[in-house]
């Protein structure tokens, strides 16, 4: 008798496991000929805090022009949160963006925006 109970619990493990993993697979909505392409937009930063400075290093694989720019936001109330001039990146280029707090850096990131 253990063995069939043993037998029925595994059997309904698996056909449970197998039920659930079937769900988990995505389910194509849109035919294959139809599919929208994805937007090759955006350059890929790198960025570094060290101490009150801040730089950042953008690169730009994508054949179309990534407008970047740096923003820095400071610890302290009084310290002025800074906002980088926009710099191009042209397809293949790599700019680099640097900023600073008088004392802490609270938050940096960059922001991309369609070129001329």
């Amino acid at each position: 008798m253990r063995l069939s109970r043993r037998t029925a619990s595994v059997s309904l493990a698996v056909a449970l496991v197998l039920t659930l993993a079937y769900e988990a697979v995505p389910h194509a909505r849109v035919p294959a000929g139809e599919r929208e392409s994805p937007d090759l937009f955006g350059a890929a930063c790198r960025i570094r805090v060290t101490g009150s400075k801040v730089l950042a290093y953008c690169h730009n694989p994508y054949p179309e022009t990534d407008r970047v720019s740096l923003h820095v936001e400071c610890v302290r109330w009084w310290d002025i949160d800074t906002d980088s001039s926009p710099i191009e990146a042209a397809p293949a280029q790599t700019v680099r963006l640097t900023g600073r707090c008088w004392k802490e850096v609270a938050d940096v990131w960059v922001s991309h925006g369609r070129g001329s």
